[in-house]
């Protein structure tokens, strides 16, 4: 027994840009959680084994690639389904956040949106979390990712397991609200920018700009972010500034964070664009 619970492993931190949301990374084996509850929502993806809870009445299994969920003050318990435990990754966050989600799909104030299932099958929403989670993790997401993304799995989360669903308004063509946006992203493309101020700058909800600016620019407002920093580091290198000074000019985490942007938008890499100027 002593060797199995030594292998358990746990990790928690806070993201403050997100409201404060909480995020616990964890394998369990012996863990056995009692009866509780949570003052907001949890949400997670199983990784890996089985996790068995009690859950809204009945006792339900969360095999991996599963996502579970609890709502706010609802009783539920934690334990092994299977001999080698479970590992998860999980959202702790407030009513308020889940329910500012389903006003902005709703384009009014809408109630907090209520999950009668504690296991969901969605195998692209799993993704997505555990995408979110890991680049969380990490810590090489811009701000504007970060939100962007967020947004979108409790979005999504909402319009396809809520009980009572608030109706998707549609995407209208707002040209001089996405020429605004881009405009500040051009000029401000080094800045550590959130959602809610390109929202201000075009002058809609967060979530409406989103999807507007990806309608009519076939990008979400974080991708055209890193295209445009991506751009900008190439003419610096260009004028043969230092790979590394152009990675923090242009508001990359390192040089590193900068060398898989540039590969993965030019198909080559910083070095060997620098290299190919020098010889030029």
């Amino acid at each position: 027994m002593k060797q199995r619970a030594s292998t358990e492993r746990v990790k928690l931190w806070r993201r403050p840009e997100l409201g404060g949301v909480e995020l616990l990374r964890a394998h369990y084996v012996t863990q056995t959680f009692n009866r509780h509850t949570h003052d907001g929502f949890a949400v997670g993806v199983i990784e890996d084994g089985a996790l068995g809870f009690y859950y809204h009445g009945e006792n339900v299994v969360a095999p991996a690639g599963m996502i579970n969920l609890v709502n706010p003050g609802e009783v539920h318990t934690g334990h092994a389904a299977t001999e080698c435990g479970w590992t998860y990754r999980m959202f702790y966050f407030g009513a308020d956040l889940l329910q500012d989600a389903a006003s902005e799909i709703a384009g009014r104030q809408a109630a907090i949106p209520f999950f009668r299932k504690g296991v969901l099958s969605d195998e692209s929403l799993a993704d997505a979390l555990r995408a979110l989670h890991t680049g969380l993790e990490r810590g090489q997401l811009s701000r504007l990712e970060i939100e962007s993304r967020f947004l979108a799995v409790l979005t999504q989360l909402i319009d396809r397991h809520a009980e009572s669903k608030p109706n998707l308004r549609p995407v209208t063509r707002e040209p001089a609200a996405v020429r605004r946006a881009r405009a500040y992203i051009e000029a401000c493309y080094a800045e550590n920018i959130s959602v809610r101020k390109l929202a201000s700058v075009a002058h809609l909800s967060p979530f409406h700009f989103i999807r507007v600016f990806q309608a009519q620019t076939g990008m979400p407002p974080h991708a055209y972010l890193m295209q445009t920093r991506v751009r900008r580091a190439r003419a610096l290198l260009a004028q043969g500034w230092r790979i590394v000074d152009a990675a923090y000019d242009t508001g990359f985490v390192d040089q590193s964070h900068l060398t898989k942007h540039f590969k993965r938008t030019l198909g080559f890499t910083p070095g060997q664009y620098r290299n190919s100027v020098q010889d030029a």
